[in-house]
């Protein structure tokens, strides 16, 4: 399967999928924050999610039930290669040094992000 990137209101109505396992558009709805976006907006987000082929649904009559299609994992690790690929140069020690720089990570941070990476198991 092809992922492709999503629109920040995407993600959110994805994340909420994902957490609820299915949904119909009202169940998607009660979950998001106010302000609540009209039932139109999240029922043509999840059109389109389905035009991306991320969404599924079962009909009944004319309602849909919908499901999530890819993997929320599968979705960050896809997002993770983009950030990677397109802002450093496809390089972990770059993103990690940006992190240690930008957001001012500490030492104990650093040394448990090693630790993680140095574990057999960690890596996909």
């Amino acid at each position: 399967m092809d992922i492709k990137t999503l629109t920040r209101a995407e993600e959110d109505v994805m994340r909420i999928l994902w957490r609820l396992e299915k949904g119909f558009v009202k169940d998607i709805l009660a979950e998001m924050p106010d302000p609540k976006p009209a039932y139109n907006t999240v029922s043509t987000i999840i059109r389109i999610l389905e035009k991306k082929e991320v969404v599924g649904y079962q009909a009944y009559g004319k309602t849909h039930e919908y499901y999530p299609l890819i993997r929320e994992e599968d979705y960050k690790r896809f997002e993770v290669q983009n950030l990677m690929q397109n802002y450093f140069d496809n390089s972990l020690p770059n993103l990690l040094s940006y992190f240690a720089k930008e957001k001012g990570l500490k030492q104990g941070e650093l040394d448990d992000l090693l630790k993680i990476i140095d574990e057999p198991d960690s890596n996909p």
